[in-house]
């Protein structure tokens, strides 16, 4: 670990304090629907608060009903001495009068055009409001934006307390425990295929799920019906390696209802939603004889309510007794339904972020806390 974490940063007590946080969670009808990276992120806001720090909270929302952090402010409202700036001149103000242990939360940055675009000068109009910097935000370290690397350039920065768990617990899969299970899951073939390169010289076994599999079969020559696939072509050494596993039986919904299929039945009219009972059995089984499995994205088409393997997996790997590290948006849906957090031995806050952390061993936000400023 090539920067500083929160430990190092000293005395904070009256120190401003400026915290990049991934506060992008779901809102439904004005209200949080998932408080888990919020939850995540408290710990650190705590310590920030004990040791007598006048902090700035900065992140960002993307939703189709809201482009405020007006929620956000009424939970962290409810647990912590917060007051709530909508433009960076009240920030400015706040700031000015802000006492120890207190915090004041800027309103969405995405409101503010030089975020994307990481502008030099609205990086330096944040900066000029604190003395250091905390980035707390790994989930969104993937975004070159000013806030993840345009304030390490000018403040003294530490990585926050979840940060600095993010980069360890996903490190070990660049030399884990043998053997080692990796189960990737969700929409984005895109996404995993750099992922199944990296990490299959180091797999004992590849699962490739959801509409990555889609694309294995087609490749395969399978029909694939109606389901989901993407216009990415396969190389003909991956289709023939011997370590990825593909689903050995499928839900599928042909317009007459649900019904598990072997893949190499599926007719014109069906789609793949759904890792059948099967397939999840053999997972269990090989996680069972796994010291270390990862696990990222779903099996089936979660949204759609084709949650039985997911969840079935989900259970299975919470008792499989291997070091199970697992993320992705609609796969912590699992657990925290099933209400499993606490049974895998780390839940990251990340989905993009860890797959191009896991594929390259870097982040932009890793690299500009690597750079940055010297204290």
């Amino acid at each position: 670990m090539n920067f500083k974490n929160l430990k190092s940063a000293g005395d904070l007590s009256g120190k401003k304090v400026i915290i990049r946080l991934d506060v992008n969670v779901p809102i439904v009808n004005g209200n949080i629907r998932d408080d888990f990276r919020l939850r995540k992120a408290l710990p650190t806001l705590e310590h920030l608060k004990s040791a007598g720090a006048k902090t700035l909270i900065i992140g960002h929302i993307e939703s189709s009903e809201t482009d405020s952090l007006q929620a956000i402010f009424d939970y962290f409202n409810s647990k912590l001495p917060v007051k709530f700036a909508t433009d960076l001149t009240q920030a400015a103000d706040l700031m000015a009068g802000l006492k120890t242990g207190e915090f004041v939360l800027l309103e969405n940055l995405r409101r503010f055009k030089g975020e994307k675009e990481n502008s030099q000068s609205f990086a330096k109009e944040i900066a000029g409001l604190g003395e250091i910097y905390i980035n707390e935000a790994f989930s969104v370290s993937h975004r070159p934006h000013a806030s993840i690397v345009g304030l390490p350039k000018l403040l003294p920065s530490f990585a926050g307390l979840v940060f600095e768990a993010e980069f360890s617990n996903l490190s070990k899969a660049f030399n884990p425990p043998k053997p080692f299970l990796l189960i990737l899951g969700g929409a984005k073939v895109e996404t995993k295929l750099p992922l199944i390169k990296k990490l299959l010289p180091k797999a004992d076994t590849v699962f490739v799920g959801g509409v990555p599999a889609n694309d294995f079969f087609k490749a395969k020559g399978f029909e694939v019906g109606a389901s989901a696939v993407s216009q990415i072509k396969l190389d003909a050494n991956l289709l023939a390696e011997t370590k990825i596993m593909l689903p050995l039986d499928v839900v599928i919904d042909g317009g007459g209802g649900k019904c598990t299929i072997a893949p190499e039945e599926l007719g014109k009219k069906d789609e793949i939603l759904d890792a059948g009972l099967e397939t999840v059995a053999e997972l269990n089984f090989l996680a069972s004889k796994s010291k270390f499995v990862l696990w990222n994205g779903p099996l089936g088409n979660y949204e759609r309510g084709f949650v039985e393997g997911t969840e079935n997996l989900a259970r299975a790997l919470a008792e499989c007794g291997a070091e199970t590290i697992v993320g992705g948006g609609d796969t912590l849906a699992a657990l925290e339904k099933l209400n499993l957090f606490d049974k895998f031995s780390f839940v990251s806050t990340a989905g993009g972020a860890m797959l191009d952390f896991l594929s390259s061993g870097t982040l932009p936000g890793i690299e500009a806390l690597e750079n940055s400023l010297e204290v």
